[in-house]
């Protein structure tokens, strides 16, 4: 069992904790602050408990000098000011005397936003192949760390594998919680157990419907993953986005659970992948020439709602539609209503499913929505999560 913050003497300490900040901003403006909310218990017990708190965290990625200026915490640190109702000092600096000088300069109580990790890509990647000189560094800052970053903890980097490699660490109360939802309500759960997988890609996703397929009752399918198995099963679907090197995979899937696979039988499309077109129906056997399908259609949503409304427990990864187009919201909105009304255990693995069902009212509908699309998939999959293996144990 690994250390949570609660084990640690935090008492005049440097702490750094790994958040995960990582929100849509556009022009400047936060458009969704749920993972900065969902942060602050960590940064409020480490306030509690008189420490001089370290905050990192990335932003997108970092390819370009375009894209630092596109993708500064700066923001994240004004709304962070506002929420703890305390002044968040914004370092625009990954590492240098400007940084070193502030935190030496830190009395207990202080908050400081050291600017996204990520800037340390632009040279050789160093923040996300784990460079081992960048996290001594960032570790050198600090007295101990805490890793409460749970979508990043799939992945090994400086700021989180790198830090707690050499600090004493622990996790903070956001990854305690998402490791103990996704291991609690679906290591064994309730019968009949609902999947509903959605998304673009197949590949993405592959060994964990192998996974997950095993111990469902019913897989729910949508988006191109759907569109893949209907490609492999014969259909025609014209323009619609589907992956084709999991063809094979898919007819393998489909000869060994076809009872357990369940596929639209509708759909909405246009022309290009794009918002405000005209919008076409069609059922699998009608579709035009040039169309593609972005989203499941009314057939499919009455379908779908006979397994979720006989389920116990459901996990949903990856909107059935083009969610974030108001023409093609349709199916994943369903979705959230029919779940909403159900007595059951309902986990949302993060990601786009995640930001829609926060984006359509259904922030506190539902027994939890991981922060961690990719960290929730592999982790119910039955990976380990580097960002978590590394922390000191109990």
């Amino acid at each position: 069992m690994k250390k949570v913050v609660t084990d640690l003497d935090l008492n005049d300490k440097k702490v750094i904790i790994r958040c995960d900040l990582n929100v849509p901003i556009k022009d400047g403006n936060i458009l969704d602050d749920n993972r900065i909310k969902e942060s602050l218990r960590t940064i409020n017990y480490a306030l509690d408990n008189n420490a001089k708190v370290i905050l990192l965290s990335h932003l997108g990625r970092v390819k370009t000098e375009e894209d630092k200026i596109k993708n500064t915490l700066e923001p994240v640190a004004d709304r962070l000011t506002e929420l703890l109702n305390k002044k968040v000092y914004f370092i625009n600096e990954t590492r240098g005397e400007v940084l070193e000088e502030a935190i030496n300069n830190m009395k207990s109580g202080d908050i400081i936003l050291v600017q996204n990790t990520r800037y340390e890509d632009l040279e050789d990647k160093k923040e996300s192949t784990n460079d081992e000189k960048l996290g001594k560094y960032w570790a050198s800052l600090g007295d101990v760390f805490i890793n409460d970053a749970f979508g990043t903890a799939h992945r090994s980097h400086a700021s989180n594998v790198g830090i707690a490699s050499n600090l004493p660490s622990a996790i903070g109360f956001l990854v305690e919680k998402e490791l103990n939802m996704l291991g609690e309500k679906l290591s064994s759960p309730e019968k009949p157990y609902v999947v509903i997988m959605g998304g673009a890609k197949m590949n993405d996703k592959i060994k964990v419907i192998d996974k997950l397929i095993e111990k469902a009752d019913y897989v729910l399918l949508g988006g191109g993953i759907a569109n893949t198995f209907l490609t492999a099963m014969g259909y025609d679907l014209k323009a619609s986005i589907y992956d084709a090197e999991s063809i094979d995979h898919a007819k393998e899937l489909l000869n060994n659970y076809k009872d357990k696979i369940i596929l639209p039988v509708d759909g909405y499309g246009s022309t290009s992948y794009q918002d405000g077109l005209e919008v076409k129906y069609n059922t699998l056997d009608s579709v035009e020439d040039g169309i593609m399908i972005l989203d499941i259609g009314p057939k499919s949503t009455e379908l779908f709602s006979k397994y979720i409304n006989a389920a116990k427990t459901v996990f949903w990864n990856g909107p059935v539609g083009v969610s974030e187009f108001s023409n093609f919201e349709f199916g994943t909105k369903e979705l959230c209503r029919m779940l909403n009304s159900s007595n059951k255990t309902v986990i949302i693995g993060g990601g786009d499913s995640a930001a829609a069902a926060i984006r359509f009212g259904y922030k506190d509908s539902f027994t939890h929505i991981s922060t961690g699309g990719g960290a929730s998939l592999e982790y119910i999959e039955g990976k380990k999560l580097p960002g978590v293996e590394v922390i000191d144990n109990k």
